[in-house]
């Protein structure tokens, strides 16, 4: 097949930086209550600032669909083609605004462009990566010249405390403590907003530099592990019941389309089958931890990287610390959009040399599956 080309990145993120000390003040307190896990969660995430898509009176700056266009639109202003030049739009999100239709429906009609192909890639983290692949695989296929991909997260949304305040109400109503579950409070404090996008094609920039995409491997262990990140629906015995199944008044009463995570099972699970994916993927393809030049891997903390960096050297997966390339204290964790906006800063902001490697690594907590993409620069 014939070698596909990242050749331009580009990134929207809304508004200004939210400081630690700001959050709770954009996101709102439940029931009165400062949060109890804010200070844990970001004592050991160490993230410093990151950005919503919520203005100084609480109302919404942009939804997902308009983050991404935002991101598209940058994408081509920096890129020497026209946008009717582009056949393939495929578009990855956990928070698309709608359940039907698809989120890259809704780009598209935002985008105003052509009739083109599409593509929705859902699922969580990894639905960014998926939707890279999608783009990938139909130009190497000579099913297109041009294909944009697409990451984006608009979760602010769901993080308000409005959303939270019925189940508080409900606790405080049978005398309990008014506290929400620190499986849904936690990552009030883990996720942020924003959209990124990259132009792929069947040949490298003339006078710059491109990344040509070597292969993309993806791999799920929901076959072993249940649930572990969700939304719409409650969790029972390890299973989950969804939304659609329960009444509505539970909806509002358990904040069932609150994200939540097992904690737990995250804590046992995403270092050991983060360290056995690899392994798998540098065994298949051949390749040396000491051929990789640029690790670009996909944490929600920096509590796990320094345990990441153990396993990996235990493992015999010895990337040398200088090599990792994160900017999650700055940006936050913005899920599906997090890898593409950390290979932009090193594409755009950093010096790589012709015949570098670069390995992105994207794991998601939802059932435990992880995407690998190895890049070489061109």
């Amino acid at each position: 097949m014939p070698t596909v080309y990242i050749n331009a990145i580009a990134t929207f993120l809304p508004n200004d930086p939210v400081s630690n000390e700001q959050m709770e003040t954009v996101l709102g307190v439940i029931n009165g209550a400062p949060s109890r896990a804010r200070a844990i969660v970001l004592r050991n995430n160490r993230i410093t600032s990151r950005y919503y898509a919520i203005g100084d009176d609480g109302q919404p700056t942009h939804n997902n669909a308009e983050l991404t266009i935002e991101a598209i639109n940058r994408l081509v202003e920096q890129s020497a083609i026209a946008k009717t030049a582009i056949d393939v739009l495929s578009c990855g999100t956990s928070t698309p605004d709608q359940l039907l239709p698809s989120h890259a429906s809704m780009v598209h009609g935002l985008w105003k462009n052509k009739p083109m192909e599409l593509n929705s890639a859902s699922g969580i983290c990894t639905s960014g990566m998926n939707a890279l692949k999608y783009a990938y695989m139909t130009i190497a296929t000579s099913g297109a010249q041009y294909a944009v991909c697409t990451g984006s997260e608009r979760v602010s949304s769901w993080l308000r405390a409005d959303k939270f305040n019925n189940e508080s109400e409900r606790l405080a109503a049978l005398e309990q403590h008014p506290i929400i579950a620190f499986e849904k409070d936690f990552l009030r404090w883990m996720l942020s907003d924003g959209a990124a996008a990259m132009l792929l094609s069947d040949q490298p920039n003339d006078h710059r530099t491109s990344l040509a995409i070597r292969w993309i491997d993806g791999i799920s262990y929901a076959h072993e592990l249940e649930p572990c990140m969700y939304a719409g629906a409650i969790k029972v015995n390890g299973k989950l019941l969804p939304w659609s199944d329960a009444s509505p008044e539970s909806w509002l009463e358990q904040s069932m389309f609150a994200i939540k995570q097992d904690i737990k099972l995250l804590e046992s699970y995403v270092i050991p089958k983060g360290v056995q994916s690899i392994q798998e993927v540098l065994r298949k393809h051949r390749l040396e931890a000491s051929e990789i030049d640029h690790f670009l891997p996909h944490i929600s903390s920096y509590f796990f990287k320094d345990r990441l960096v153990e396993a990996f050297s235990a493992a015999g997966v010895a990337i040398p610390e200088e090599r990792w390339f994160i900017n999650l204290d700055k940006i936050g964790n913005v899920g599906a959009a997090s890898s593409y906006i950390q290979l932009e800063e090193l594409f755009n902001k950093k010096t790589l040399k012709k015949g570098e490697k670069v390995l992105l690594s994207v794991p998601e907590s939802g059932r435990f599956s992880y995407v690998y993409a190895l890049l070489e620069v061109t």
